[in-house]
């Protein structure tokens, strides 16, 4: 199949005063992955980004200079209790919410099973939690198995087979349903399907409904961070790893959450809200490091807007729009490639923003190949150096809502700002090579 395209247009080719415009080469220049020691073009993000340049540094400091036990009275141990103290207020700080709010553990999948154990014990018969099948099962399952032990009823909130997307209507017939809704579950965004899901409507109806709602923003988080208290969420978790980060996961609870559920840490730490929904000590070098990506979102809004940025969270912001305009711009060439083609089908909208009230379709790209496995498709991908994956992805229930072969699984290719037009170019180029 003949393969044409016009040449892509990306906000990195604009000036970078402009108001959502990203200097690529500048922001390329904070990871050390990208100064040419790989040939290869990484399209695995959404498995884990590369760390940006302060994340190394920091901790390499840390083990360097202050890896003692925290918190004693002597200067190093002070100095990586100060650094871990930092980390959580600047964190705060970044996603809108008071430094009681933050917390970090091991990972989200680990987060949100010390968050299932927590709920299962205020759970009970009569009780429904409402789930979808868009979710990550990492992060869905725990909270699925603590519902149904503690006697609840569990109810999925489905996707849409043709478009994998979660319709609020639904979600209003579930929160209708004989009961009582404690709990209502969902992601920002599917790590299968791409698009931002409408959060903070939902959490308007689950608050009407008197319902918590707990979002895993794994899968989005990447693409541009939220302010977690606009959103309305009562719970926000997300992967630090795939933010440019430590191996670690950021737990938000919200508007008396944490009160309402047992302590899941160690004893002497009931009253201590960073450690209430963490049953084991925390890794203190990758905590003090987690801060050190924030180094970089407040050097991109002093590079691209010539000021300082009025707190970390206007800096957040501007990263936002600038990383969401730069991945529109290199994923709607690669959409409108893959739509193009009888042999595949894209899981997921194939439009950026048209089908979602303007809600960033996050380049995660998976699609399922008619005439080829996805696992040979993507070996031979890496074969012509771009480095993606096949498989189920942890989401083999969208892959089954969507009516596909769980065993087959897809091909994904995901991308974040980093990204450059010649990689996706690399991409395209290879993809034909491979399906045709």
């Amino acid at each position: 199949m003949a393969c044409h395209r016009e040449a892509v247009t990306t906000s990195a080719s604009t000036s970078p005063a402009s108001s959502s415009a990203l200097d690529l080469d500048w922001a390329r220049s904070w990871f050390p992955a990208l100064d040419g020691r790989h040939d290869g073009a990484f399209f695995e993000n959404a498995g884990g980004s590369y760390p940006c340049r302060p994340t190394i540094e920091a901790l390499t400091q840390y083990y360097l200079d202050t890896k003692v036990q925290p918190y004693a009275p002597y200067g190093p141990s002070r100095d990586g209790g100060a650094a871990m103290d930092a980390s959580r207020l600047r964190w705060a700080a970044a996603l809108g919410v008071e430094t009681d709010d933050v917390s970090f553990g091991p990972s989200t999948s680990a987060n949100t099973y010390a968050l299932a154990q927590a709920m299962a014990a205020v759970l009970g018969p009569g009780d429904n939690v409402v789930v979808t099948n868009q979710d990550h099962e990492a992060n869905t399952g725990a909270i699925r198995r603590e519902a149904e032990r503690a006697g609840a009823t569990v109810l999925e909130w489905r996707i849409d087979p043709d478009t994998g997307l979660l319709a609020l209507d639904d979600l209003a017939d579930l929160l209708s349903v004989a009961g009582r809704t404690r709990v209502v579950t969902m992601p920002h965004c599917s790590n299968i399907v791409g698009m931002e899901n409408p959060v903070a409507e939902a959490a308007a109806m689950a608050h009407q409904a008197g319902a918590r709602i707990v979002v895993d923003g794994v899968s989005f988080a990447p693409h541009g961070l939220p302010d977690v208290a606009a959103l309305g969420v009562d719970a926000y978790l997300f992967s630090l790893y795939k933010v440019y980060s430590v191996h670690q996961g950021v737990f938000v609870t919200r508007n008396g959450l944490l009160d309402e559920l047992p302590n899941q840490g160690h004893g002497f730490n009931a009253t201590v809200a960073a450690r209430r929904l963490t049953p084991a000590g925390p890794d203190h070098a990758q905590e003090a490091a987690a801060g050190a990506v924030l180094d970089y979102v407040e050097a991109s809004h002093r590079h691209h807007t010539g000021t300082e940025a009025a707190d970390l969270r206007h800096a957040m912001a501007d990263a936002t729009r600038r990383w969401q305009a730069h991945e529109a711009a290199l994923l709607a060439p690669l959409l409108d490639w893959l739509a193009a083609r009888s042999d595949v089908r894209v899981l997921g909208p194939i439009a950026p923003g048209s089908e979602a009230d303007g809600r960033h379709r996050c380049p995660t790209v998976a699609f399922v190949p008619a005439t080829h496995e996805p696992d040979a498709v993507a070996r031979q991908l890496g074969e012509r150096g771009v480095w993606c994956g096949a498989g189920t992805f942890y989401a083999p229930r969208v892959i089954e809502g969507m009516g596909e072969d769980v065993e087959r699984g897809v091909v994904r290719l995901s991308f974040v700002h980093y990204t450059s037009e010649a990689e996706v170019d690399r991409a395209l180029t290879a993809l034909e090579a491979v399906l045709s």
